[in-house]
């Protein structure tokens, strides 16, 4: 049914993703399809970027793409079994884009409760399933 899955992966977010990508990987499983995982490094404002070390950007790609790695294999998902990707920008945009790119037909998130402030500024589940071209498979945490 499904040939390219979507998993974005907020760390901040511990249990919102866990059962995502356990749903995500189940469904890559039984259709075959290619599943990614991604994580999205939040833009730095210009006025902090020039505090920050010149191998910032390499740094946290590298911490990011560890930490992929680490929870991938904690969920029992091999190296082949996922394709591991880090972006940089805003989060919902990059999932979009991303989605777009590998020409996703499924993004399937993790997603929380929603609190008062979500309700006023809604939630990056809420805007990808909002503006996403392919389904979205939000799982609750």
């Amino acid at each position: 049914m499904f040939k390219t899955i979507l998993v974005p992966i907020d760390f901040e977010q511990h249990g919102s993703w866990e059962r995502a990508v356990d749903a995500a990987f189940a469904l890559a499983r039984a259709d075959g399809a290619d599943l990614h995982i991604m994580h999205v490094i939040r833009s730095t404002p210009a006025m902090v970027a020039q505090y920050l070390p010149r191998d910032f950007a390499a740094t946290s790609d590298a911490q990011a793409m560890a930490t992929l790695r680490e929870m991938v294999a904690g969920h029992g998902i091999g190296e082949s079994e996922a394709k591991l990707l880090v972006r940089h920008g805003e989060v919902y945009p990059e999932i979009l884009d991303t989605a777009r790119d590998l020409g996703a037909d499924l993004i399937v998130l993790g997603a929380h409760r929603p609190g008062v402030t979500d309700y006023l500024l809604g939630t990056t589940a809420a805007r990808v399933a909002r503006h996403a071209k392919c389904s979205v498979f939000l799982v609750r945490g």
